[in-house]
């Protein structure tokens, strides 16, 4: 196929070029910043300049890239940390998810594109409720903290017309294996506090699963949501201290709930009473396998510390 990946210069978007290339693919990789033409032409792919809130360069993009697929993977989150107030944090990633969406699917509709995958997100999202893990079927989160509302409507967006169109969102998990994200920096100078009895429920993926899985969605038919995450959804107080191990340092430090309420607002709910998400469809599906089914194995992995850390 002729494959535009928007967002290529991306964690998961350099991860994808050259899988993309190795299956024959012919990849045209944009970015906002014409500085990394050289590495994404380096990985695998044409490179092109574009801002995607600006819809007559992503239809100008579009028409000369001739496209079989566009995969949309443009956020803005480097050094963003999960603080009181997600909206101020992700608002150009918001804008990213809802305005850019909407200018790719338009450019996509225009020039008869037959397929569309675009990043989700699964933590954090699933309803308070019920069973600890949960599948694309069960309910979200209807009423997510004030601060994190536009967040929330952003990822639903994506959910909502990308399928619609006869596209696939992918709803990944945390993302890890990148040495300097925000939460191994915290989790290094031990800002990152295990709160309360640490039973809220995470579900990782590592960034090169989360590429494989994406490659594999190109012979997927849509419509389709599927949950890109590991085998394992797991409390904090199993992975905080797993990703301590895996980095060498000292455990985390412990906060009782209500300090960390004083300083996380309505917003501690979100950690404290999340649940996880299955896996099942996009394995069954996508015909997918995570080369590390669990963050126990994958930690390690990507960070250089020893195995078998966590109960």
């Amino acid at each position: 196929m002729r494959v535009l990946v928007v967002g290529a210069g991306g964690a998961i978007g350099r991860r994808l070029l050259p899988r993309l290339a190795e299956r024959g693919h012919q990849v045209t990789g944009t970015s906002r910043a014409a500085a990394r033409a050289g590495q994404l032409r380096s990985l695998g792919a044409a490179p092109a300049v574009l801002d995607v809130l600006d819809p007559g360069a992503v239809r100008a993009v579009v028409a000369d890239a001739r496209p079989d697929a566009i995969i949309y993977q443009a956020t803005d989150l480097t050094g963003r940390g999960f603080g009181r107030n997600m909206d101020r944090g992700f608002a150009s990633t918001n804008r990213l998810r809802t305005a850019g969406t909407d200018n790719l699917l338009a450019a996509a509709r225009e020039h008869a594109v037959p397929r569309f995958i675009a990043q989700s997100f699964a933590p954090f999202r699933y309803a308070h409720e019920g069973d600890p893990v949960k599948d694309e079927n069960d309910p979200l989160l209807a009423d997510p903290p004030p601060t994190a509302r536009e967040s929330f409507k952003a990822m639903a967006h994506v959910d909502l017309v990308v399928p619609a169109a006869g596209g696939i969102a992918l709803r990944y998990g945390g993302f890890y294996g990148e040495a300097d994200d925000a939460m191994v920096k915290a989790v290094r100078k031990r800002q990152f506090p295990l709160i309360g009895d640490g039973a809220g429920i995470m579900s990782f993926i590592h960034l090169d699963d989360a590429a494989t899985a994406t490659v594999l969605a190109l012979d997927a038919d849509g419509p389709a949501v599927y949950n890109v995450t590991d085998d394992d959804p797991a409390p904090m107080r199993d992975w905080l201290p797993g990703l301590a191990a895996a980095l060498g340092v000292k455990p985390p430090r412990q906060l009782p709930s209500w300090v960390a309420g004083l300083v996380m607002g309505k917003m501690l709910t979100l950690m404290t009473e999340a649940r996880g998400a299955s896996n099942e469809r996009a394995k069954k599906e996508l015909g997918w396998t995570p080369r590390y089914p669990s963050w126990r194995d994958g930690f390690p992995a990507a960070f250089g510390g020893p195995a078998g850390h966590a109960s």
